[in-house]
């Protein structure tokens, strides 16, 4: 894992909810279309992080402007706290959640990779990109994985959050009982 600096330290030590982007996040942006419907790749390096997320006792929302059946059966799967798939303003509905979960901007980890992300990537705590994103979504970002969308990026940010909160070490040595 790279060096991540103090300030980016700090800012991920305060985050206590995780939201991203589906498509280009948590798969590599390629959709399946065919009978008897659509398909989509999803890593379960992924899953596992989101998984260990939760069971941490944090939330997880994932936000898409393209509604999808695909999505929702992953989501399922995992007990994403919030899914949101609809078209409109990300902001909007996401400060909803912030709204019900009490929750700061400031609190918040986002995951996008394109146009549609910019404004909850301007606002969050930690804006995070996947290479290749969009350079308007790149710039915007305090951190850009080393891992592109659908090969574990998730994971990698879950990873650094719970680094960075003094976590990790604990959930590495469970799994090594």
């Amino acid at each position: 894992m790279r060096e991540i600096s103090a300030e980016l330290q700090a800012r991920l030590a305060r985050v206590r909810l995780l939201l991203c982007d589906v498509d280009g996040i948590l798969t590599d942006a390629s959709i399946y279309v065919g009978q008897p419907g659509e398909y989509k790749r999803f890593n379960v390096r992924d899953g596992l992080g989101i998984a260990v997320w939760r069971r941490e006792g944090f939330k997880i929302g994932w936000v898409s402007a393209r509604p999808s059946v695909a999505t929702t059966v992953r989501a399922e799967e995992l007990n994403v706290d919030f899914l949101i798939q609809q078209k409109g303003s990300k902001v909007a509905a996401i400060e909803k959640v912030l709204t019900a979960e009490s929750c700061s901007w400031d609190e918040v980890c986002y995951m996008g990779d394109d146009i549609v992300d910019l404004g909850p990537l301007e606002r969050a705590g930690v804006a995070v990109c996947v290479p290749p994103g969009h350079p308007e979504a790149l710039a915007r970002a305090h951190y850009v994985t080393e891992l592109a969308g659908g090969q574990g990026a998730v994971r990698e940010i879950i990873e650094a959050i719970l680094r960075a909160q003094g976590r990790w070490q604990r959930i590495v040595r469970e799994y090594l009982a």
